[in-house]
């Protein structure tokens, strides 16, 4: 029985980190979305400064075009901790299945124990 206790413990402590995981990874998530937003910002105000928004143009702004590279390499990131997220959420729902799995035995086999323990004492 005790055995099956730690077990328990062991799948909870599981489901929370896959949970913290998920949280981790849509923080960062929202926090590159702000920074991507931010940049866009940052360009537009470049390019209305400098009176140039064809990034082709010999003269725009230099800032611009680093800034454009620095929001492209962040949309590419989110694209790739979306596939993670999904990956984080599948484990997540594999862990918690496992975890309802082990509570439901342990509730069938108190479940068992009580009538023998209530016919042990009379």
């Amino acid at each position: 029985m005790k055995s099956r206790d730690t077990l328990i413990r062991l799948k909870r402590f599981q489901v929370e980190e896959k949970r913290r995981r998920v949280r981790q990874i849509e923080m960062m998530m929202a926090e590159f979305a702000r920074m991507t937003a931010d940049l866009d910002r940052e360009i537009a105000i470049e390019e209305k400064r400098a009176g140039i928004s064809d990034p082709s143009h010999f003269a725009y702004p230099t800032y611009a075009r680093a800034a454009m590279t620095r929001r492209d390499n962040l949309k590419s990131s989110v694209a790739e901790l979306a596939g993670q997220l999904e990956e984080a959420k599948a484990a997540l729902d594999e862990a918690q299945a496992e975890l309802s799995k082990f509570e439901t035995l342990e509730g069938r086999e108190k479940a068992a124990e009580r009538p023998a323990e209530m016919a042990a004492r009379v």
